[in-house]
């Protein structure tokens, strides 16, 4: 195992994100979005987001900058990598998979949009952001570096904890007694941790 295989297996989990993510966009897109709370705070949290899960590790893959902040690789790290990016993608297709038409990358609610409650949702209320979280641990194990690898955790957790709260009081506000029932017995990220 060397660094550069490393490098390549984030790529090529990336590149399946990326993939995962373009059917249920499609889809989406067709149905209407009836509230938005894309404002110039959500812009920057994405931003943010995209800047340590996407900028930073390319940079590096495709650079090797910041060469200074390497480490050296430990093939156990890899191969840890490698199943957490397994779980990752497995998690985001079962996420689109049971939102369906609901799915909108940013804080949109859909005409005719519901309270989806089975599935992976029946465990935790945001899947995707279990997902994004795992998405970034593959990063900071694959990557050895000390900026590039754990930048998905410092961009995504900006992102998480900028947006979690937002997101949950609109869907009380579209769900009301419903969204607060499913708050009570479902943890937000990880399952049976509340």
């Amino acid at each position: 195992m060397t660094a550069t295989t490393a490098k390549i297996i984030w790529l090529a989990f990336m590149a399946a994100w990326v993939v995962l993510r373009q059917r249920p966009g499609w889809h989406s897109r067709k149905t209407p979005v009836s509230y938005s709370g894309r404002d110039i705070r959500e812009r920057m949290l994405m931003a943010a987001s995209f800047a340590g899960l996407g900028i930073v590790p390319t940079v590096y893959v495709a650079a090797h900058f910041p060469r200074f902040s390497d480490y050296p690789l430990m093939p156990v790290l890899t191969y840890l990598g490698i199943i957490v990016g397994a779980a990752c993608l497995w998690l985001f297709w079962r996420t689109h998979r049971d939102l369906g038409k609901n799915w909108s990358v940013s804080l949109d609610l859909r005409e005719r949009h519901t309270l989806v409650t089975t599935g992976v949702y029946a465990l935790v209320r945001h899947p995707m952001y279990s997902a994004f979280w795992l998405m970034a641990l593959t990063q900071a194990l694959l990557l050895p570096n000390w900026i590039a690898g754990p930048a998905g955790l410092v961009g995504f957790g900006t992102l998480f904890f900028g947006r979690v709260g937002r997101e949950e009081e609109m869907m009380m506000s579209a769900f009301g007694e419903e969204y607060r029932t499913y708050m009570g017995h479902t943890a937000r990220v990880v399952p049976w941790l509340y």
